[in-house]
Order: C-alpha cells, then sequence, then structure tokens
C-alpha cells in the first residue's frame, strides 16, 4: 500500500519550493480483565497522510484519510492554497529551513512479537494475574491490561527524501483500590509508566509476572497507614515518580515553541527565557538531562522525527547548566537556538510541533542503599497519582501512592497520601543524590497533551532514584 501512496506523491508533486507528505498507519489493541471478567477487546485502525507545501514564502497543510490519487490531489491542491493564502505572514523565512533530502529506516527488532501468542492465551494471562490481586474482601476493584500498539510511518518529500519507520510498542497495567471504614487507597504498577517499545518480551524485562503480589500486599498496607507528616524533609524520589518531574519541571519548560510564547493560550508559557542558555544553573552538578532518541528499548525512541531530520543524543542540561532546548527545525530559525529532532504529530491528521521525545536523568554513582543512608529525616515516595504545576512550569505540587519514612539512614514505617511541593530551579539545585547504571529504569509517560488542536503523544524518560533536600513535604486526605 505504501508503495502506491508513494508513487501517487511522486506524480502529483506540485512546482512549489517544497513539498512533502507523511503517511501513518496505526493498529492499537486493548485487552483487559476487570474484577476477574474479561472485557470487550477494543481494536482500532488507522490510516491517512498530511501534506505540507511551503511556497513563496508561505506554509500550507492539508490532511486526508482518501489516498486515492483523486483523494491525494486534493490535499496537494489545499496545501499548495494555503500556502500562498499565507505567503509574507509567516514568522520566520522558511527559505532557512534545512531542506536536505533525507534517506533512512528505522526498525526496533522485537523478540517475541504481540502475534505469536493467541488472543486466549494473553486473555489467560491477563485473568491469572488479576486474580492475584484480590487477595483480601477490602480491595473492592482491581484490573489487569495489556495496550499493544504498531504504527508506521513513511516520510516523502519533492527532492528526494525517503524515511520509513516502524514502532511496535506495549504497556502492561495492574491496578488494585482497597477501601475500609470510609478509607481508599489505590495501588497500581506504576501507573502507565512501563510504556517500552517491543513485544511480549517487555513483561518479563519490566517485572509484570511479579507485580500483583507487591500491588495487593501494599495497598492493604496503605489502609492502616498513617498520614505522611508535614515538614520540611529530605525526599527521595523512586524512578516512577521521577518521570513526572523531569516531564513537567524539565520537559515542558524547555520546549522552545513554549518559551517563544506558542503555548500561552492552551498550556501556558515556561518560566525559561532564551537569554538563559548556556549560562543559567538549572540544578546541581548531578543534574544532567539528555535527549536521548536512540535508546530503542525507550517509548519515544525514532531515527527521524516528523519532518524527516535525523535524531541524535544531545545535552539539554550538563552537570547542572541549561545548554539547549527542546526545538525543531522552525523553532531553531525562530530563535537562533540549537534545538534537537523534536518535531513530533501525534497521528497523520496533526502537524509537526516541538514535543520532548525520551529525555533522560543521566545516572549517578550512589546505590539505593547509600540514597537511604544519606538520609536521617525523610520520606521515600513512588508512583505519582496527582499533580499540578502553574501556567509558568515553576511552581509544583505532586502527590504519590506509596510512601515510607527514612529515619536514621533506613526506611522504617509505611505512609499513606504523601504529597510534595516546590519551585522548579530551586527544587533542582537541591538535587544531591543520583542513583547509579544498577537503580536506571526506562518508563514513559503514555499521555502528553499539547497543541491546538490538542495532540496526544508518547514521551519516554529513564531515570535512576534521586534524593532532594529540604522539600516541603506533606499528608494529603
Amino acid at each position: 500500500m505504501f508503495a502506491a501512496i508513494e508513487q501517487h506523491f511522486r506524480h502529483l508533486a506540485p512546482a512549489v519550493d517544497f513539498c512533502s507528505m507523511r503517511v501513518v498507519r496505526a493498529h492499537h489493541e486493548a485487552l483487559t480483565v476487570r474484577r476477574d471478567v474479561v472485557q470487550p477487546v477494543r481494536r482500532s485502525e488507522d490510516l491517512g497522510a498530511m501534506v505540507t507545501v511551503h511556497d513563496g514564502g508561505g506554509l500550507g497543510y492539508a490532511a486526508t484519510p482518501d489516498l486515492s490519487s483523486a483523494g491525494l490531489r486534493r490535499a496537494v491542491d489545499q496545501a499548495r492554497d494555503w500556502a500562498r493564502a499565507t505567503a509574507g505572514h509567516a514568522l520566520v523565512q522558511l527559505d532557512y529551513l534545512d531542506r536536505e533530502p533525507r534517506l533512512g529506516e528505522y526498525r526496533r527488532p522485537v523478540r517475541q512479537p504481540w502475534s505469536s501468542v493467541s488472543l486466549e492465551d494473553k486473555l489467560d494471562l491477563l485473568r491469572r494475574e488479576c486474580a492475584r490481586l484480590s487477595i483480601d474482601q477490602a480491595i473492592v476493584e482491581w484490573q489487569a491490561g495489556l495496550w499493544h500498539s504498531e504504527i508506521e510511518t513513511l516520510y516523502l518529500t519533492t527532492e528526494g527524501g525517503r524515511v520509513s519507520q516502524h514502532f511496535e510498542s506495549l504497556l502492561p497495567v495492574l491496578s488494585a483500590t482497597a477501601h475500609r471504614q470510609g478509607e481508599t487507597q489505590t495501588r497500581s504498577f506504576g501507573r502507565g509508566a512501563h510504556f517500552r517499545q517491543g513485544g511480549l518480551e517487555i513483561l518479563t524485562a519490566t517485572g509484570f509476572y511479579e507485580a500483583a503480589p507487591t500491588i495487593a500486599r501494599q495497598v492493604l498496607e496503605l489502609l492502616a497507614a498513617p498520614n505522611c507528616p508535614t515538614g520540611t524533609l529530605d525526599l527521595l524520589l523512586a524512578p516512577d515518580q521521577m518521570i513526572l518531574q523531569i516531564h513537567e519541571s524539565i520537559g515542558h519548560p524547555l520546549e522552545l515553541d513554549r518559551i517563544l510564547g506558542d503555548e500561552r493560550n492552551f498550556a501556558g508559557t515556561s518560566f525559561v527565557t532564551p537569554a538563559m542558555f548556556g549560562t543559567y544553573r538549572y540544578g546541581s552538578d548531578l543534574l544532567t538531562i539528555t535527549f536521548d532518541p536512540g535508546r530503542s528499548e525507550q517509548i519515544a525512541s525514532y531515527g527521524f522525527d516528523d519532518e524527516g531530520r535525523p535524531a541524535t543524543r544531545e545535552y539539554l542540561i550538563k552537570e547542572g547548566i541549561l545548554l539547549r532546548p527542546i526545538g525543531g527545525s522552525v523553532s531553531e530559525a525562530r530563535s537562533g537556538l540549537p534545538g534537537v529532532a523534536n518535531a513530533r504529530a501525534c497521528n497523520w491528521n496533526r502537524p509537526p510541533i516541538d514535543r520532548m521525545a525520551n529525555l533522560n536523568l543521566e545516572p549517578g554513582a550512589s546505590s539505593f542503599a547509600a540514597l537511604v543512608k544519606a538520609v536521617e529525616r525523610g520520606v521515600y515516595m513512588e508512583t505519582n497519582c496527582s499533580w499540578s504545576i502553574d501556567d509558568s512550569r515553576n511552581k509544583f505540587q505532586f502527590g504519590c501512592e506509596w510512601a515510607r519514612l527514612i529515619e536514621d539512614g533506613e526506611l522504617t514505617t509505611v505512609v499513606k497520601n504523601p504529597n510534595y511541593r516546590g519551585i522548579s530551579a530551586e527544587f533542582w539545585r537541591g538535587l544531591t543524590g543520583v542513583g547509579d547504571a544498577q537503580t536506571f529504569q526506562v518508563l514513559g509517560v503514555a499521555n502528553c497533551g499539547k497543541g491546538e488542536p490538542n495532540q496526544v503523544i508518547r514521551v519516554g524518560h529513564a531515570t535512576p532514584p534521586c534524593l532532594f533536600r529540604d522539600v516541603a513535604v506533606f499528608g494529603g486526605e
């Protein structure tokens, strides 16, 4: 099918300064067993194309699910008409943009394909794991699920560019909710954080087969646990909470289109300004953040972004100093700042915009035991369950599912409803311990929203646990 679509594009490409087409085909399948009952299997198929035209200083695009010659011709004509209508009104001179034709492909090997196991066997697996969650009458809601996704893209340009990419991913889900005497608590398998590229081998790599008994035990512990204390304490965050901290207080503030004001109407701006890059101390010397689309198991790994730009690993923050924003080719041209290959679209009917991809906090030198040992009075928290951050991505407040007190270098009492708050740069400057490579976990976010019209996209984060000094911690109800 892609071969026929490519042939149509080569034949229909108009005589303009530049024209590209991005084709996306997606298949999704979601399996869920809830309260030991198999839920209806959800499957979806999607296929369409986006045509983009640069001509005479103008930019236009048009999307269509009609990939016949006639359908693509209508899209080409509409995109060309919009380019002519916008000529003279662009924020940046489009001839500055990199239009070098790129040839390449990306495909991560899958060791155990989704199709290698029958539907009945996959449902049997979920029945078994779901049943392992229901160990007490106080557990009133429990479920196990698998969400599989397979996406193929083809990017073509009139200059002869051709990039094909294939992505297969899996999200395993487990959760249990318990209620007793007016108290309700939920514990989950990372709350959707174990999202990776690959096949069913992900279940072993993420510890899915061992997780259910721990989840069930911990949710019951929370029912009987005291509330998290309130005060200024040291805070040790597990990787499945660190990913939200990185996402909200580093990732979004560094998006260059947001810094330039594009997201102001929808999702806010950023406390970061263009003048900060190269000199601003974002965090302590232990803070090193990379944009790394090359770690193949991460959910947002790719060879090229959705404008055909080759993706390479780059330092955004190195030893605490802010170096580079998360900005694609258009934002680069507008700002004069070096960006990264992160122009990404959620589907064929959305244009690429500046998006996070794999944003990772590089490991340090401390074991988990050493991080705990370094705390005299503090709290260890796992698994995000709530988040709030202001319009400039500066002041924040996060809540977690599960926590334990740290007293005199030892993990002690389980506490419930743990929360903490802070200001982004002050918080990161308080980073005093970073876990080593043995503690480093590859995780991700399935539902990052941004843009008008809205685009929900996948973002990868890999991180070790991290220790922060003097954080405002408090218990919720």
